[in-house]
């Protein structure tokens, strides 16, 4: 008799969930604040990993989205409700209405000429943040965003936290369910070999293009996160330091696999806001060393650490 499979990735994932929910019990106010950090960054990882990973299209204009949902819900919480969950929803819609304005070009390129049209749409829309400062604040930022309010009541650091996890994991579910349906092992399919996806019928265009639109959706929610997080959006926030840390942390995390970047965004974020600044400014040059590490010792990324018995991510484009 065969025995059952043993789901360890499953189990892990729900003890993940269960520690992070858990962790504004045990934690200082400043960490919680910081794994806050780290969720905001990994939606917005685990959205870029969509596209890197899992449809194979490398972008550094992924940032773009993000900031165009920050903007987009710290505009809305100051001039119109700080009532949550509305603002990141706009985020949302705001993130996919930006995609789908500019998806429909960047799809029609592939490998460097896509790379460099993504970082060139990312520059336009932080060149646009910079300078519509009626409503960007221009290089000051948009600032003085007010709290986020559950039920009429302002949300102190831990229930902003578990706002944001609650957010997270809605983001993080829809990414996992898009990768693991039909339309997502259709994308690993165009990934490994889209000329071959066309030669069986598929039209690859329109499958890039709603992976587009559904990564900047997801990015801009992360965005609209971020906003209820920091209360101060610059055009930093969208511009191509983000977009390069973004495709580091999916890089060392593992592309295609959703969770691998979850933890490459949080060692970013740890070496960038927690030992950076213990460094005399040297943060940068540690990420590097571990970017080259991690190719080195770990070519697949976190990622290729899986628990046994799991398939690797690319044997999922055998399911076609």
């Amino acid at each position: 008799m065969i025995a059952p499979p043993v789901h360890t990735g499953r189990y892990l994932g729900g003890a993940a969930v269960v520690f992070l929910a858990a962790a504004p019990l045990f934690l200082a106010p400043y960490a919680t604040t910081t794994l806050t950090r780290m969720l905001v960054f990994a939606l917005l990882a685990a959205s870029l990993d969509l596209l890197v990973g899992v449809t194979g299209l490398p972008s550094l204009g992924h940032a773009a989205y993000f900031g165009v949902g920050a903007y987009a819900a710290a505009w809305f919480t100051k001039n119109v409700t700080a009532t949550g969950p509305v603002p990141v929803l706009v985020a949302l819609a705001a993130g996919a209405a930006t995609a789908a304005a500019t998806g429909w070009v960047a799809v029609r390129t592939h490998g460097v000429f896509f790379l460099m049209l993504t970082l060139a749409i990312g520059e336009i829309v932080a060149q646009a943040a910079e300078t519509w400062e009626p409503v960007t604040g221009g290089s000051n930022g948009l600032y003085g965003v007010p709290s986020t309010r559950i039920a009429g009541s302002p949300l102190d650091v831990a229930g902003l936290y578990w706002y944001v996890l609650a957010v997270f994991l809605a983001g993080f579910l829809v990414l996992w369910l898009v990768s693991r349906s039909p339309f997502g092992a259709a994308l690993r399919g165009i990934r490994d070999n889209e000329p071959r996806m066309r030669a069986l019928g598929y039209a690859t265009r329109p499958y890039k293009f709603v992976a587009f639109v559904i990564a900047g959706a997801v990015a801009g929610l992360a965005g609209g996160l971020l906003a209820a997080q920091q209360r101060l959006v610059t055009p930093a926030d969208l511009g191509f330091t983000t977009a390069a840390l973004a495709l580091l942390a999916v890089i060392i995390g593992g592309a295609g696999s959703l969770w691998g970047p979850c933890l490459g965004a949080a060692l970013v974020i740890v070496v960038r806001d927690v030992v950076g600044p213990d460094l005399g400014g040297h943060g940068p040059l540690l990420l590097g060393l571990v970017f080259i590490l991690v190719v080195y010792l770990l070519p697949r990324g976190a990622a290729g650490l899986r628990p046994p018995g799991r398939r690797p991510v690319r044997e999922e484009a055998s399911r076609i």
